[in-house]
C-alpha cells in the first residue's frame, strides 16, 4: 500500500510539472517571420527557436546565423529565475539569464565573462501564436543597436 501511494504521488508530480510547462506560452517551436522582423546587419539571426521542458528546467535551442553570416547553433538549459546559466554555441556569450515578468513576458541577458553583451525582452501574443524578441547590443564600433525578431508558433 505504501509503495502504491509513493508511485501515485510521483506520477501526480510529473503530471503537474508537464501541465505547468504546457501552460507556458513560450514553450514549443518558433520560426522566424523575416518579413515582419527588423534585424540589424551583423547581429545574430535565429531562424528557429525551441523551448522544451527538460526535467524541472527549460532547454532553449536556437538555429540560425551568427553576425558573420555563418551557421550557428546554441543551447541553454536553466530556469526563468533571472540567474545565469551556461550558454553554448555563441561566441559573444557564455551565459544567459531569463526572468519571467508574467505569463507572456520574459527578459533576457547574455553575458561574456560576467559582462552583459546583449539584453532583451520577449513578448508572446495573447493568442500564443506570435513571439516578439527585441534585443539590444553594441556593434563593432561600440554603438548601441537594436533588432526586432518576430516568430510564428509552429
Amino acid at each position: 500500500m505504501k509503495t502504491r501511494s509513493i508511485v501515485l504521488t510521483m506520477v501526480l508530480c510529473f503530471v503537474g510539472l508537464a501541465v505547468s510547462f504546457a501552460e507556458n506560452p513560450n514553450m514549443g517551436t518558433w520560426k522566424l517571420n523575416e518579413s515582419k522582423s527588423k534585424i540589424h546587419p551583423g547581429m545574430i539571426k535565429n531562424t528557429m527557436v525551441v523551448y522544451a521542458a527538460e526535467g524541472d528546467n527549460v532547454k532553449v535551442t536556437t538555429d540560425g546565423t551568427g553576425g558573420d553570416g555563418q551557421p550557428m547553433h546554441t543551447e541553454w538549459t536553466g530556469k526563468f529565475d533571472g540567474k545565469d546559466y551556461p550558454l553554448t554555441g555563441d561566441p559573444t556569450a557564455d551565459s544567459r539569464s531569463y526572468k519571467e515578468i508574467n505569463d507572456h513576458r520574459l527578459t533576457l541577458e547574455n553575458k561574456k565573462d560576467g559582462k552583459v553583451t546583449t539584453s532583451g525582452r520577449i513578448v508572446v501574443s495573447a493568442d500564443g501564436k506570435t513571439r516578439t524578441l527585441i534585443v539590444s547590443s553594441k556593434d563593432s564600433a561600440g554603438k548601441k543597436v537594436t533588432s526586432t525578431a518576430v516568430y510564428d508558433k509552429q
